[in-house]
């Protein structure tokens, strides 16, 4: 589960980050990455990690596909912001927002598969 301190909740940022973050995709997931410089325009959620959202649509499926979708990403993003926090160089910064977008792809690819489109899409962001 992915911690409420990691939680992307305002609408206001997920539209930033959608529309400012750079964006990379694969087969089952578009990820958009931002990372805002500090001033007077950066949000005040700045501390306490990086922050993450989820955009299921009803292109991937019905209720119960969407639910099990956001279960393995947000899975999938918590393991990623744990590894961060002990990796000697993390592919999140403390003060990165993220939105992952599933696509309708996503519905059949197992939590590894997700897993590895996502940290592919992170690793060609963080370059």
């Amino acid at each position: 589960m992915l911690a409420p301190e990691h939680r992307l909740c305002s609408s206001a940022l997920f539209s930033t980050v959608v529309k400012k973050g750079a964006r990379k995709g694969s087969r089952t997931v578009v990820v958009h990455l931002w990372t805002p410089e500090p001033g007077p325009e950066a949000p005040l959620e700045l501390t306490g990690g990086p922050r993450a959202g989820l955009i299921v649509s009803k292109a991937v499926g019905n209720a119960v596909v969407r639910h099990a979708v956001s279960r393995k990403l947000r899975a999938v993003l918590a393991t990623i912001i744990d590894d961060d926090a002990t990796a000697a160089s993390p592919q999140l910064q403390e003060t990165s927002f993220v939105v992952v977008r599933a696509l309708p792809g996503s519905a059949k690819a197992s939590s590894k598969e997700l897993e590895a489109d996502v940290r592919r899409c992170l690793s060609r962001l963080s370059r």
